[in-house]
């Protein structure tokens, strides 16, 4: 089976190409931008066929180049939700999905790609229906604009297509993002470098900590890929998602506790990590004043109705074995 994954340096990109290499699956063309050079660290022991950039694969892929190509993960994409050129954003995360996306169907080859959760943006539901989709900013839209485009073609697709739509993905393999990493991983480097971790106080209604997101494991995002690459005949957009959120106090408590059990201490419960000061609740900040999802929770009924029953890490297991990992990495 040949596989090309774009975005193959990034998190859920370089996770999904060793998750296809734990399954036998070598055949695997990597495609990506490494002008930030230390990604290519994400790939370290990964059994790749090929390697491409960005700037050279679509064009090739659409004229045939690659020969027969059983799938392709679109995993590339900015993904910075503060980006505000729009022009930038609709050409990276539309035009060139749409691109990819009649190139698939012209070859016979499966699309399986990233959507987003920041489709809904302002809404209150969490379900795959034009109706609760109010992206908040350009990101949100571009990704919703794809969908779209998905939904109309899905009648007559001769080939897989789905659709992702990530909420809060945390795990390994992130450590490019910066500013955009998960709260996991910088709860953990904050614990490690202040000895505490920041969390916003009050806002949209939540108390210090209290607003809440459907956090999931990058491990559970790569196994429920896999299982529609092992179920071609399923398609449509769905979310990836726990089903449940949980408040950023959850995350905090277990980086904290993961992080003090690495160092031999017993776990402490929320109260007394803020009144030791290792947590800290800071004013919520203007420039994210109604641009900010207070609350997310995947309604997951579309995805189990394909049959896909994958059961999701809670927030102190995915958080403790990503610490594990943090600290095996930064040694």
């Amino acid at each position: 089976m040949k596989i090309v994954v774009t975005g193959a340096a990034g998190m859920i990109g370089s996770n999904l190409v060793h998750g296809l290499n734990a399954i036998g699956i070598d055949d695997v063309i990597a495609v990506d931008d490494l002008t930030d050079g230390p990604k290519y660290r994400n790939l370290l022991g990964a059994r790749l066929s090929d390697y491409f950039d960005k700037s050279e694969f679509y064009a090739r892929f659409a004229k045939g180049e690659f020969g027969h190509v059983d799938a392709v993960f679109h995993e590339g994409a900015c993904s910075d939700t503060m980006e505000h050129d729009g022009r930038f954003m609709m050409d990276t995360n539309y035009r060139c999905s749409k691109g990819l996306l009649d190139a698939c169907q012209a070859q016979g080859t499966r699309l399986l790609y990233a959507s987003s959760a920041a489709t809904y943006g302002g809404s209150a539901s969490f379900r795959e229906e034009p109706e609760f989709e109010r992206p908040l900013n350009v990101y949100g839209y571009s990704k919703l604009l794809f969908d779209n485009v998905v939904r109309r073609m899905l009648p007559t697709a001769i080939a897989q297509v789905v659709g992702f739509r990530y909420f809060n993905v945390y795990g390994p393999r992130e450590q490019h993002k910066g500013r955009m990493a998960s709260v996991a991983f910088h709860h953990f480097n904050q614990f490690r470098e202040t000895g505490k971790v920041r969390l916003f106080a009050d806002y949209g209604g939540y108390g210090p900590g209290e607003q809440s997101r459907d956090f999931i494991y990058v491990d559970d995002v790569v196994a429920v890929n896999l299982w529609f690459l092992q179920h071609p005949d399923r398609s449509g957009i769905f979310n990836l998602g726990t089903g449940r959120a949980q408040p950023f106090n959850d995350v905090a408590l277990a980086a904290v506790n993961a992080a003090r059990a690495l160092r031999g201490q017993t776990p402490l419960a929320l109260a007394a990590m803020v009144q030791q000061g290792l947590v800290e609740y800071i004013p919520f900040p203007d420039a994210l004043v109604g641009k900010y999802q207070a609350f997310t929770q995947a309604d997951p009924a579309r995805l189990r109705a394909t049959g896909c029953a994958h059961a999701f890490a809670d927030v102190a297991t995915g958080v403790r074995s990503y610490v594990d990992w943090l600290a095996r990495a930064t040694v």
